[in-house]
């Protein structure tokens, strides 16, 4: 991951809302709706988050049917640990 994804990364992650939107991922993919309910704000909202962690390259949207589900993309996040791993392990 280059330093410019790597600040777009961690850029996406500065978010309370969008960690907790991940969180939620991890449990399995969910609709705009679903990743909405606990949160008091607009899907439009919601949506501009999504986009946040879509172009960090932390979630994916797919396509089924009418069902467009949101997934974790955890290689994102593998990639981000390895760099914080790397001053962890320089101590």
């Amino acid at each position: 991951m280059g330093g410019d994804q790597l600040s777009v990364v961690f850029g996406a992650l500065a978010d309370p809302t969008r960690r907790a939107i991940l969180a939620r991922l991890a449990e399995g993919p969910a609709t705009v709706n679903e990743i909405a309910e606990p949160f008091a704000m607009s899907l439009p909202a919601i949506s501009k988050h999504l986009k946040v962690l879509e172009r960090a390259g932390l979630i994916s949207r797919g396509r089924q049917a009418q069902w467009r589900p949101c997934k974790l993309e955890a290689d994102a996040l593998r990639e981000a640990t390895d760099f914080l791993n790397g001053y962890l392990t320089n101590r």
